[in-house]
């Protein structure tokens, strides 16, 4: 649903506040790693049942992005993220007051498929408002929302287990999704201009484009090499004998270094081709695991963190970026999908390696990742490095 750029609303204060939902999806999204060993014992379920809970949530969240990006397309994007905070404040209450693993698979499976829409309708609302040549500069802003999401969730999830209980970081984010869906009230609204389209049709138009599958198959992918090493970090780290606080802390560096590196990376896009920064991120990616399957300790851990954070910041954001061009008249459902994509490969991620994590066999479980992150970040940048921009967005 893309905007006539002369009917395009006064973004003053936008950023701001999408990088404040992009903050707290993120937050919820990220709290639950670091916790993972301390709500099994709580709950007096296996480990593999709440790596399941937790692979619920990222399940949910991918399948829902193609309904919110039709319901985006006919109810608005400003509306359609309130509806979605003020109902992902009811799935992550309930998520505080689980009893049982089932309990807690069900609140977090329903709070992910309404957070769901943050990030996404974030990223249609930036591709909406902002022109290609800019785009990728007001991603990279929209990805320090969500670094500093994933490294105050990775400290405190850590610290909350420590000193107090799993329990409250629900309560809190919950809280600020309620807070959020009624300050989104605030923000301009684009105008809607295909209310009047099928609803089946953008998905129809996205399934006849080549390069938007190809996008979409990269984003599961990157999912599974990414969010998933990221999920399992803090249990690897963990079960090599370091406390929850170490294991939260280690992993917090991955947000520390996305915000460090994002700059860097939105400024590189516009001095060097995007697939360079795609073949960097994959690059640090393989890396990463390849270092983690070798050791779990905390100092490697700290390196690993690191890389990853490299490879978010330069390859996701690149991919994203591409999502938002690739088809710019089916943009919302594009944009949707591919966030569907990125959240349901680590969620099939997770289940393929529970049984592995359980056992503490983690040294597979990254050696897996890295074989399956060499030929993910070749095909990755050869396809950028290929594929043409469609006329009418400018840009590299």
């Amino acid at each position: 649903m893309t905007a006539p750029a002369s009917r395009a609303p006064s973004r003053q204060g936008s950023p701001r506040l999408l990088r404040l939902v992009a903050f707290v999806s993120t937050l919820d999204r990220f709290l639950m790693p670091p916790m993972l060993i301390a709500m099994a014992h709580d709950l007096g379920a296996p480990l593999s049942a709440v790596v399941t809970a937790a692979g619920a949530y990222f399940l949910a969240y991918g399948l829902m992005q193609p309904f919110w990006g039709m319901v985006s397309d006919h109810l608005g994007l400003v509306r359609t993220m309130r509806i979605a905070m003020s109902l992902s404040a009811i799935g992550s209450a309930a998520a505080a007051f689980s009893t049982s693993a089932f309990e807690l698979g069900v609140a977090r499976g329903f709070a992910g498929a309404c957070f769901s829409a943050a990030v996404p309708a974030s990223l249609i609302y930036i591709g909406d408002t902002v022109p290609a040549v800019r785009r990728q500069r007001d991603v990279t802003g929209l990805m320090a929302g969500v670094a500093l999401g994933t490294a105050v969730a990775s400290a405190g999830g850590g610290v909350l287990v420590q000193f107090t209980s799993w329990r409250l970081a629900f309560v809190v984010t919950g809280a600020a999704a309620l807070i959020l869906a009624i300050a989104l009230g605030r923000l301009p609204r684009p105008p809607l201009v295909r209310a009047d389209a099928g609803i089946l049709a953008p998905l129809l138009t996205v399934a006849r484009s080549g390069p938007a599958r190809l996008v979409l198959a990269l984003a599961f992918v990157e999912g599974a090499v990414l969010l998933g090493s990221l999920t399992l970090l803090p249990s690897a780290v963990e079960a090599a004998g370091a406390s929850p606080f170490v294991a939260g802390a280690v992993t917090a560096v991955y947000g520390v270094a996305v915000l460090g590196f994002a700059p860097l990376a939105g400024a590189l896009s516009h001095r060097m081709h995007v697939s360079r920064l795609i073949a960097l991120g994959a690059a640090a990616a393989t890396i990463a695991c390849g270092l983690t399957a070798v050791s779990r300790s905390p100092g490697m851990a700290l390196v690993t963190a690191g890389l990853l954070g490299l490879a978010w910041a330069s390859m996701h954001s690149s991919l994203q970026t591409w999502a938002t061009e690739v088809l710019p008249e089916a943009r919302a459902m594009v944009v949707s999908a591919f966030a569907g994509a990125l959240f349901l490969g680590s969620a099939v991620y997770a289940v393929l390696v529970g049984g592995l994590a359980e056992s503490h066999r983690y040294a597979e479980v990254f050696g897996w990742t890295v074989a399956v992150a060499v030929p993910f970040g070749l095909i990755a940048t050869l396809g950028r490095m290929r594929w043409t921009r469609p006329e009418g967005e400018p840009g590299r």
